[in-house]
């Protein structure tokens, strides 16, 4: 709700200067605007993917940015609270990011359906990719059933692994500063901490918008194809 209020508000601002927090959210808008245009040319239905891809975009990439809190922060709080296990970054629990790619996989359906109509899509199941012959139906229904089941597994296992290998990495650069508090000898482990630690972080900044971004763009590729025809 609020990444659709943010697009309106966006495409309303046309007069006075706009300040720096206005610019960059135009500036978001403006970016995920132009990429649903050039995939999906279906201009009544970008009313609702457009702000869908933003609201996508935004969402992960505050998910992935958990990385950034120090490792045994939000552990201690739980703790504290009395809860023994906690998941700092969401996108690094497969379910997540699985329940993500369900939820696009669900509104490709709506859309094969709402643009082709029933009868229509039923159809397309049954005679692409390899043409409208009686005898190739059990195969094309095969492979259209495989790349619905591929997309959505390689969709949400992508953002999984990335985020998943990054929260480990930060785990073990922290416990080489825990090594060194358990040995007097072991400085170069303290100062490989800091270097490293510092060198993953800025890294990993690239990551977690490169991720929200190809997270972003494959939702778009995927509903610009349910509105094609093959």
């Amino acid at each position: 709700i609020g990444s659709f209020v943010l697009w309106r508000a966006a495409k309303s601002a046309t007069s006075g200067v706009p300040g720096r927090f206005q610019a960059a959210v135009e500036m978001l808008v403006e970016m995920v605007d132009s990429q649903a245009k050039g995939i999906v040319h279906n201009a009544q239905s970008r009313k609702l993917v457009a702000p869908l891809a933003l609201t996508v975009f935004v969402w992960i990439i505050l998910m992935n940015s958990m990385d950034f809190l120090p490792v045994d922060l939000l552990p201690k709080v739980g703790e504290a609270l009395g809860i023994h296990y906690l998941r700092v970054v969401p996108t690094a629990d497969l379910s997540v990011t699985m329940g993500l790619s369900l939820s696009v996989l669900l509104i490709c359906l709506f859309y094969n359906v709402k643009i082709k109509g029933f009868g229509g899509w039923v159809h397309e199941l049954f005679s692409a990719p390899f043409g409208d012959k009686v005898f190739l139906y059990p195969v094309n229904f095969l492979m259209q059933m495989i790349e619905f089941v591929a997309k959505t597994v390689s969709h949400g296992m992508r953002l999984f692994g990335n985020m998943y290998a990054g929260e480990l990495i930060f785990m073990l650069i922290a416990l080489m500063g825990g090594a060194f508090a358990m040995s007097g000898t072991g400085i170069a482990l303290f100062l490989g901490h800091i270097i490293a630690g510092t060198v993953w972080a800025i890294f990993h900044i690239l990551i977690v918008a490169l991720q929200a971004f190809v997270f972003m763009m494959l939702t778009l590729v995927y509903l610009g194809q349910a509105h094609d025809a093959h």
